[in-house]
């Protein structure tokens, strides 16, 4: 018998630990088992899962029990990447500034000005922020550089996604701005009542204490996670415990993010906002005055 593949065997560890994590952070059962199924199928597993991702990407990882299409995502990730950020942020260790590097033509100033300006901490959300215009606001960026660090995100992506024909941006399906309001709500009440389990970021955090609440919940068919924004900005804003970052994936999807505040200006001030979709907080705001 062959000695079991040390790569296989490295990817099964860090699904079980992002199980063991989930299960400890209160996530729906269902989600940690699945987790823990398909480590037991990669731990066990006689082919080279890069090789099998090299050869049917993807739809090959996909194809393997017990996997599915959201954890063959993060297989990917980590055969891509090194990394899976899902894990670091339920670590509490997540780094954006070091993720945003591995983009070719962005230095560690830039990508410190990408994650704190808009707010984001994945490639995917990132890309997404390039196709909503929101790249090309970050100082010292412009339409130009923002179009030259897009086109690097998506075939860095696409080579990720194994797709066949050729590059799209992402499909921008996303939870209802009402769902997001809502799990912002719970987390923010929840956590004010001291029935989240916390974490203890990395970041901004040198007593190491676990302040951090974390919400995994499964509303509809999305899974969410909330936590309050542990940035430099939100820091320097004073902002923490306002700032509300909400990850969401569908399990056929990639996670993408949005952060929701309270509105300081205009006509939704002092309501909360999610970023990037104000015209349809606005939308939902103005129906719920008429009705």
């Amino acid at each position: 018998m062959s000695a079991p593949h040390a790569e296989n065997q490295d990817i099964a560890q860090r699904l079980r630990e992002g199980a063991d994590l989930l299960e400890a952070q209160g996530a729906n059962p269902f989600r940690v088992g699945a987790y823990r199924k398909a480590a037991d199928t990669i731990a066990a597993l006689p082919e080279d899962l890069r090789a099998v991702f090299e050869a049917r990407g993807l739809s090959g990882l996909d194809a393997i029990p017990n996997v599915g299409p959201g954890i063959a995502g993060a297989i990917a990730e980590m055969l891509t990447s090194g990394t899976w950020s899902q894990l670091d942020r339920l670590r509490g260790t997540i780094d954006a500034v070091r993720l945003f590097r591995t983009i070719p033509g962005v230095g560690a100033q830039l990508a410190e000005r990408l994650h704190e300006h808009l707010g984001v901490d994945t490639l995917e959300a990132l890309e997404v922020a390039g196709h909503e215009g929101r790249l090309a606001a970050v100082p010292g960026v412009g339409p130009r550089r923002a179009a030259a660090i897009r086109d690097s995100l998506t075939a860095m992506l696409d080579r990720s996604r194994r797709r066949r024909r050729g590059p799209a941006p992402p499909s921008g399906v996303e939870p209802p701005v009402s769902l997001l309001l809502d799990v912002d709500r719970r987390y923010r009440a929840d956590a004010a009542a001291g029935r989240l389990p916390t974490i203890a970021p990395k970041r901004f955090n040198p007593d190491g204490k676990a302040w951090l609440p974390v919400l995994h919940a499964t509303v509809d068919d999305w899974h969410v996670t909330a936590l309050y924004s542990n940035t430099a900005r939100a820091h320097e804003l004073d902002r923490v415990f306002d700032w509300v970052v909400i990850y969401f994936h569908r399990d056929a999807e990639p996670e993408l993010q949005r952060t929701v505040v309270t509105e300081t200006r205009g006509a939704l001030a002092g309501h909360r906002v999610v970023r990037g979709r104000e015209a349809e907080c606005r939308a939902g705001h103005a129906g719920a005055a008429i009705g």
